[in-house]
């Protein structure tokens, strides 16, 4: 195949036509086609390291809970008349997923379980790369378990949600999840201007999970925060 041919392939792939809509067009392969797109792809990759660019977003997603914590929803998302449950326990956890463009089909997603009243970044799970299909799968079982739907937000809202409940965590002594590492350049560079409130009623507030060390937790939260000035919820129980 010559340069010319490949440049056309480009530029028909430029205008959002499929692989099997370029070959017809131009009278080659299918299999030629994507071959010179797959190289375009890997090629823009290698680009942007040397650079020290991330790959482009693809898509960022946040539970519903974390949404209503927004000081200003963004009118884009319309989900400005959601109901708001201000004493609902499970608002404690939310979760983010960033997505973003890996190669030719090819999604590379992380998600983010965020223990706002407390925790902070309580499981993270790094880098996978999926199909676009599969990518839809994905995240339907990441968010199966969060009351309501999950909502399309800005790269930067998605930033601020994260690293608004590490530092609240980190304000309290807890460090995130250890695979968060893993993740953390996913996620990109955040400007600190986008927050959440985090924390409950103005104050910390541990609720127990099966994976916890509930006695170093509150060990830790007596250290940093002084007795009484948390609340927890322990078996079931709030104090």
């Amino acid at each position: 195949m010559t340069a010319t041919q490949e440049q056309e392939i480009l530029n028909l792939r430029a205008l959002n036509l499929t692989p099997k809509q370029i070959a017809r067009k131009l009278g080659v392969k299918v299999s030629e086609v994507s071959s010179v797109i797959q190289n375009q792809a890997q090629q823009t990759k290698l680009d942007r390291l040397v650079k020290g660019e991330l790959d482009p977003v693809y898509q960022c997603l946040a539970s519903e809970n974390l949404i209503q914590l927004l000081p200003d929803i963004p009118s884009e998302n319309s989900i400005k008349n959601l109901e708001k449950n201000n004493d609902d326990i499970a608002r404690g956890l939310g979760l983010v997923v960033i997505a973003r463009v890996a190669r030719y089909n090819q999604i590379t997603v992380c998600s983010y379980l965020l223990d706002i009243w407390c925790l902070g970044v309580k499981d993270a799970m790094p880098p996978r790369t999926v199909d676009r299909i599969k990518f839809k799968e994905v995240a339907e079982a990441l968010f199966h378990p969060f009351p309501g739907k999950p909502h399309p937000v800005p790269l930067e809202v998605a930033q601020g949600m994260i690293f608004s409940a590490c530092e609240y965590a980190e304000s309290l002594g807890f460090k995130p999840h250890k695979d968060f590492e893993k993740s953390r350049s996913h996620i990109g560079q955040w400007d600190g201007i986008i927050r959440i409130e985090c924390g409950r009623n103005g104050k910390p507030c541990y609720v127990d999970g099966p994976h916890d060390d509930p006695i170093k937790i509150m060990k830790t939260l007596r250290e940093n925060s002084g007795e009484g000035n948390f609340d927890f919820m322990i078996g079931g129980g709030s104090y």
